[in-house]
C-alpha cells in the first residue's frame, strides 16, 4: 500500500502537467474560434504631435515643416515616431472558456508590417458570448511607410481615420496574434497565426 502510494506522489506533478497542457489546448483553441474587431484607438501621437493634429491631413503636403518641425527632422534622420494603442474586442461564441497567458502579436498596413509585440497578461473570454478588450501597443518608426510610394497613401489615409476625420477612405489594418502556452520551463507557440483583417473608419475608433 505504502508503494502505491508513493508512486501516485511521484506521479502527481506529471498528471498535473499533463492536466494543464490540455487545459492550456482547449482554452487556446477556444481562443482561435472567437471573434475579433478592433473597437477603438487612444494616445495616438507622431513625433510626439497628438493624432487630433492631423485631423484635416489629406496628404504628404499636410505635414507642413513650419507647423511640425519634429516631422520634417524626422524625414531628415528617417526617424519617425509612432506611438498607439489598438483596442481589440475578442467574442467568443463557443460553449468552453477562452484564455491563454501570453500572445505575440503583429500589426500590418497594407500588407507593411507596423510593429511586433508582446503581450505577457493572462487573457480569458468566457463561453456563450463573453467579451472582453485587449490594447494592441503600437510603438514604431514610421519613416517607410510614410515614404514609400507603395504605403505612403495608406498611410496617410490611416492617420487620418486616427485623427477622427469625416471624409477618409477606409484603412486596412491586419492583426496576426499568436497564443503562446506555458509548458513549465517551456514557451511553445500555438501553430499558426490567427488573422484579423478590419477596414478601420473614424466611425469605428470613435464610435459615431
Amino acid at each position: 500500500m505504502k508503494r502505491y502510494l508513493l508512486l501516485s506522489l511521484a506521479l502527481l506533478p506529471f498528471l498535473i502537467s499533463r492536466c494543464s497542457v490540455s487545459r492550456q489546448l482547449t482554452e487556446a483553441k477556444a481562443l482561435g474560434d472567437c471573434r475579433y474587431a478592433i473597437k477603438s484607438a487612444d494616445s495616438v501621437r507622431i513625433s510626439g504631435y497628438d493624432i487630433q493634429q492631423f485631423r484635416n491631413m489629406r496628404s504628404m503636403n499636410d505635414f507642413n515643416p513650419i507647423k511640425f518641425p519634429r516631422i520634417a527632422t524626422g524625414l531628415l534622420t528617417r526617424n519617425i515616431p509612432l506611438d498607439a494603442r489598438i483596442n481589440l474586442g475578442i467574442t467568443n461564441p463557443t460553449n468552453k472558456n477562452a484564455a491563454i497567458n501570453q500572445l505575440e502579436y503583429r500589426v500590418l498596413l497594407a500588407g507593411q508590417e507596423l510593429f511586433q509585440g508582446f503581450l505577457n497578461q493572462r487573457i480569458e473570454v468566457a463561453p456563450g458570448g463573453g467579451q472582453t478588450i485587449i490594447p494592441i501597443r503600437l510603438n514604431t518608426n514610421a519613416y517607410q511607410l510614410l515614404t514609400d510610394d507603395k504605403t505612403r497613401e495608406a498611410f496617410t489615409q490611416f492617420v487620418s481615420n486616427l485623427a477622427g476625420s469625416d471624409d477618409s477612405k477606409p484603412s486596412r489594418v491586419t492583426i496576426k496574434i499568436k497564443p503562446t502556452l506555458d509548458l513549465g520551463n517551456k514557451a511553445i507557440d500555438y501553430p499558426g497565426y490567427i488573422t484579423i483583417e478590419q477596414d478601420v473608419t473614424n466611425k469605428i475608433l470613435f464610435g459615431q
